[in-house]
């Protein structure tokens, strides 16, 4: 991709997302597309947002249980940036105009005490970079279509790493925990969409623990000159499969020991 068709590709993001109107796949616009250039289309729209006025506060880690990398034919895992807008408190209600197919999974977020930085990141540092962890419910959004109503293409990992990894909204609960506090490989949640059972899972469903997650990521950024800083949040990738969420629903994710997070979408 020029760099011309990657601002164009921003800008298209940018407006799918004010107008809640969904762009036809990018994938299939541009074929050849590298995940590199997704990644590039990716940085440009966050740029946009920034220079907008919006504020990094973190960052969102996707694809990490081997049943979506297989459904998508990858094997690593991708990411996506989280701004300020996108934080809901616990129990709020989600506005029925803020999004366009949400859907949400739950996962456990870590919140940084200090800076992290590859390469070389192992397990170890992670828990040591870590201040605590905390229950989350991420909503995903995509701006662009998941099927190509001509072709019958399916929107794939390239369409999804250019929408910011389909990340919409963070909403934080529970309570915060070291994360040496508990195996984090057995903290899992029952996730409830009207007060029924719809989800469960385990943390060893991120990669055998949700601090590889962590490392990989700060040694993917590392590529580029960037980092973990301390007070970001990561979310470390979910353990569920992605629960819809019409307008009137309402979220319950219990975490056990770690507590409850809840959302509620006019």
């Amino acid at each position: 991709m020029t760099p011309e068709a990657i601002a164009q590709a921003a800008d298209r993001l940018d407006e799918a997302e004010r107008s809640r109107r969904q762009i036809g796949l990018l994938s299939l616009a541009n074929p050849g597309m590298t995940l590199d250039e997704a990644y590039a289309v990716q940085d440009a729209w966050v740029r946009r947002k920034l220079s907008a006025g919006r504020r990094q506060i973190g960052w969102k880690i996707g694809l990490t249980s081997r049943a979506m990398q297989d459904a998508l034919q990858i094997e690593t895992p991708d990411s996506g940036v989280l701004l300020d807008d996108m934080a809901f408190g616990d129990g709020a209600t989600v506005p029925a105009d803020r999004f366009i197919q949400p859907r949400i999974e739950a996962e456990i977020a870590f919140v940084m005490s200090r800076p992290l930085r590859g390469p070389n990141v192992s397990f170890t540092d992670v828990l040591n970079a870590t201040d605590f962890v905390v229950p989350a419910i991420e909503i995903l959004d995509t701006r662009i279509l998941r099927k190509d109503p001509e072709t019958g293409t399916m929107r794939n990992v390239l369409d999804t790493i250019s929408d910011n990894a389909a990340n919409a909204g963070i909403a934080l609960g529970g309570r915060p925990m070291r994360p040496d506090a508990l195996d984090l490989r057995w903290a899992g949640a029952i996730v409830s969409r009207n007060a029924v059972v719809e989800e469960t899972g385990l943390g060893a469903g991120v990669l055998g623990h949700p601090a590889t997650g962590i490392a990989w990521l700060a040694n993917r950024l590392a590529l580029y000159g960037q980092g973990l800083e301390a007070g970001e949040v990561v979310l470390s990738g979910s353990f569920i499969r992605p629960v819809e969420c019409p307008h009137g629903t309402t979220i319950t994710a219990d975490f056990g020991p770690l507590g409850t997070v809840g959302l509620h979408f006019a």
